[in-house]
């Protein structure tokens, strides 16, 4: 995949545009994760701009996904400040964060990988290293069954 293009609108709003779609961006490091995560969290939503990606297919209409949310867009900005987004590797790594809030708040079975302290989520490495490994869908979402299979079996349940 090649280069990503970034453009601003009349009202500061962001869209990135990359010629393929997420399943093809990169892996990234746990490190990137860890960075990412501190970065995301130091971030306030306030004066965030509203921020999209628009991932091109070689036939048919583009995957576009618009983070409606402040939190969201705001941890885009910290990403685009610590990785830059102007990178298929700065994209990667935020969908990747993105992606791992959402899998915390939807899946179950990842309860036991991160736990809620007073200064915010604490996310255990090996989840992280997991969220920088496992591939993306063409929705930027994770393979959940990957992401799964990539956690220790041990803490999984699976012995």
């Amino acid at each position: 995949m090649s280069g990503v293009e970034t453009a601003y609108g009349p009202h500061g709003e962001v869209l990135h545009s990359l010629a393929g779609l997420p399943d093809r961006l990169p892996p990234v490091t746990k490190r990137d994760m860890e960075r990412a995560w501190d970065a995301a969290r130091a971030e306030s939503a306030v004066a965030a701009p509203l921020r999209g990606f628009r991932f091109a297919r070689p036939e048919g209409a583009p995957v576009e996904l618009y983070l409606n949310d402040p939190d969201a867009s705001a941890w885009a900005g910290a990403v685009d400040r610590a990785a830059d987004l102007s990178t298929t590797h700065g994209v990667s790594l935020c969908l990747r964060l993105l992606a791992l809030v959402d899998a915390m708040g939807r899946l179950d079975w990842l309860r036991g990988w991160f736990s809620f302290a007073p200064g915010g989520a604490e996310i255990k490495p090996a989840l992280l290293q997991a969220a920088a490994l496992a591939p993306l869908n063409e929705a930027g979402g994770f393979d959940e069954t990957a992401l799964r299979a990539l956690l220790p079996a041990a803490a999984r349940g699976d012995d």
